[in-house]
């Protein structure tokens, strides 16, 4: 798989919004990006040390059951919900999107894909704005994080 030299940025929480209303098969995935993924392109559980048939990835695809609710907001809790790893996971973490074919479920039932075409990285400011869009909802909610509970930190490699 060759990876682009450079790929674009996406620089708003709209325009990641765009993206994904206009293809399928998209994921986010937290990591040092498509150079240091994809030639090994495993991920590996932190837990046992298995390495995994995928890369461990985030699905970006609107769920049916979303009905018409607004994509904006299903892309920042996409986003928000596993924002912990750019910290946990050590320097040069951050996202980028993918698209590619679902061969399985990791340890934390999170999607693990193959055949990896990257999209574009997700600038930082996506992620300020996704937190301040799950800060103006109703509902108390978090980001996905077991550090927070005390447990074991999941895969991100």
């Amino acid at each position: 798989m060759t990876v682009p030299s450079e790929l674009p940025t996406v620089t708003s929480l709209d325009e990641l919004a765009r993206l994904v209303e206009s293809g399928r098969n998209l994921y986010v995935r937290w990591s040092r990006g498509p150079r240091a993924d994809l030639g090994g392109m495993a991920s590996t559980d932190d837990l046992t040390g298995v390495s995994l048939p995928g890369l461990s990835a985030n699905a970006l695809d609107v769920e049916a059951w979303w009905s018409r609710r607004p994509v904006r907001l299903w892309v920042a809790r996409r986003l928000y919900d596993y924002s912990h790893l750019r910290s946990s996971k050590g320097p040069g973490v951050r996202p980028w999107v993918l698209r590619g074919s679902e061969v399985g479920r990791g340890p934390d039932n999170e999607p693990l894909v193959r055949e990896v075409v990257p999209i574009a990285w997700v600038d930082a400011r996506v992620i300020t704005d996704a937190e301040q869009e799950v800060a103006r909802q109703r509902g108390a909610w978090g980001p996905m994080d077991r550090g927070l509970s005390g447990g074991a930190a999941g895969d991100a490699s």
